[in-house]
């Protein structure tokens, strides 16, 4: 007989062997209302499966050894020879081959691609989001390399593949590749016209030697990236492969890769140009900002859909572990205080999850309208999503109390990674100037965002009122920039709200705009009005089919 010190009860079993796509009552809805009847049956398909993958214990342990054993950099072989090379576990190139075989770099050309595309981003970061890296720059390099048509006529087919290849060797020979990307330099950060790499033309049409130091280079072990370098015609793109088509390795290299709060999965590095490096041109010279924004704005919309992958896994694994965690006589998430915090961030969490599949869905679009609406609407989203993440996962953990603080619940992990995708890409400054200077220079934009929000009004005197003091705020731009934090979040609360008045449950709306455009919570999660149906609120939020 065991003995009673040994016994367990009243903990939750692990949240493992589900499917994360059907799971997700928002995220199933999102992708049936954003495509068209006749691609539904093989998107669900395809999701449900990738969902199912991600909630295996199969997958969930490779995210755990992805971390366990972090990235190794090998600068040099046995015999002396610079090899710049990143040794990573093998459950990491599981991971991306996964990801990659998915489709997740794969949305550009294909019928409702970047709604199938953003759904299977938010469903596979929930295993782990290390792989985000390479997956996001791949997908985005797309409209960048599109500035150069023979450039894109040979990369463009790899990037898009669904084979992952890990070795490094002449593009010629693979089936797949993905890309990286060198855009800041340690002199200037965020500020790319402060660039110093230069790019010395050669003979030869298009190509180019390059010399600098990029401080921060994504996914170091890709097959090839875009960076920014100064050409006699000013700041210009440039494709520098890894391998160039002789077999030969491109002089490229990996100083340090960084020592990261999370995303520690993920490789990370500096990287030096020594005179040598060989680049091809990508768009006209001077005009390198232009070529790489298409990029940008595509990797801003994955922060979103990052952000709202993590928050989502948080609050599943809150609310899983509440419904089976008993406390004071009874289930933890039928006690009425418990029941408000799961339903607090249950609402962030799909309030995050709407906004990230509509911009995903005007992507798809494609109209002069809907790329308007991207303009101002995904530096307003990375803005605001990103900044709610790392509240959201660290309430979560405390949902699970001490179980919660300890690495073998999974919830530090998340913890690490929540600040990533506010400071990725631009950090929170950085949206909110441009919001502002998408509404000073892009009339377009604002009346998009407005005919957006206009969708909504009427339904719910809150959102009304929000929408009214959003117009009172722009009719006022004296010292706009002082407060431009302020503005880019009343947008993104807005359009959120707009958005889940539109399609959420009644009682998700009517708890988003109680919340967060009625002033009636306060600061912390856990306060909303306990006259709303918080009960359906969390049991939406239950991580069952």
């Amino acid at each position: 007989m065991e003995a009673p010190s040994r016994t367990v009860s009243d903990q939750a079993p692990p949240l493992v062997g589900y499917d994360v796509f059907g799971a997700d009552r928002a995220l199933a809805e999102a992708v049936d209302r954003h495509l068209p009847a006749e691609l539904l049956d093989g998107a669900r398909e395809e999701l449900r499966a990738l969902g199912r993958a991600t909630g295996s214990e199969q997958v969930r342990e490779w995210g755990e050894q992805a971390n366990a054993f972090p990235p190794r950099l090998r600068t040099h072989d046995r015999h002396g020879r610079r090899i710049d090379e990143v040794d990573f576990h093998p459950a990491w190139h599981r991971l991306l081959g996964k990801a990659v075989a998915a489709g997740l770099t794969d949305a550009w050309d294909r019928p409702g691609g970047h709604v199938r595309r953003a759904a299977g981003f938010l469903v596979a970061t929930q295993a782990e989001a290390g792989v985000g890296c390479p997956v996001s720059m791949t997908h985005a390099a797309v409209p960048a390399l599109r500035a150069e048509p023979e450039v894109a006529a040979v990369w463009e087919p790899l990037a898009v593949s669904r084979v992952y290849e890990r070795e490094l060797r002449p593009v010629a020979t693979k089936a797949g590749a993905l890309l990286g990307m060198g855009l800041t330099e340690k002199q200037g950060g965020s500020d790319l016209r402060a660039n110093t790499t230069s790019a010395r033309p050669l003979a030869a049409d298009g190509e180019y030697l390059l010399t600098g130091h990029k401080w921060f280079c994504s996914a170091p072990m890709s097959d090839a990236f875009l960076v920014l370098a100064r050409a006699p015609g000013g700041l210009t793109c440039f494709l520098v492969p890894r391998v160039l088509d002789d077999g030969s390795r491109n002089a490229f290299a990996l100083q340090r890769l960084k020592d990261k709060l999370g995303n520690r999965s993920n490789a990370s590095a500096e990287v030096e140009f020594d005179g040598t490096t060989w680049a091809r041109r990508v768009g006209e010279e001077g005009r390198g900002l232009r070529t790489v924004m298409g990029m940008v704005a595509a990797t801003r919309l994955d922060c979103v859909l990052g952000s709202a992958a993590l928050m989502r896994q948080a609050v599943a694994q809150a609310v899983h572990h509440a419904s089976y965690r008993s406390a004071f006589g009874g289930p933890l998430a039928g006690k009425p205080l418990m029941r408000n915090v799961l339903a607090d961030l249950a609402v962030e969490s799909e309030a995050a999850t709407v906004l990230g599949m509509r911009l995903a869905a005007a992507y798809d679009a494609g109209t002069e309208r809907e790329r308007a609406l991207l303009r101002i609407a995904v530096p307003a989203a990375k803005y605001w999503v990103t900044k709610r993440c790392v509240p959201v996962v660290a309430e979560a953990l405390e949902c699970l109390g001490g179980n919660g603080y300890v690495e073998e619940s999974g919830m530090p992990r998340l913890l690490r990674e929540s600040p990533l995708n506010s400071v990725w890409e631009g950090a929170g400054n950085i949206q909110a100037l441009d919001v502002l200077r998408a509404l000073r220079t892009e009339p377009a934009a604002l009346d998009a965002y407005l005919r957006e929000v206009g969708e909504a009004r009427g339904a719910d005197p809150r959102l009304d009122r929000a929408i009214r003091g959003v117009l009172t705020e722009l009719a006022d731009l004296e010292g706009v920039e002082g407060r431009a934090r302020r503005l880019a979040e009343r947008m993104a609360l807005v359009l959120q709200g707009a958005l889940l008045v539109r399609w959420a449950p009644p009682e998700v709306a009517d708890a988003f705009c109680a919340g967060r455009l009625g002033g009636d919570s306060g600061a912390a999660f856990g306060t909303l009005p306990p006259t709303l149906d918080l009960r359906a609120v969390v049991e939406r939020a239950r991580p069952v089919e």
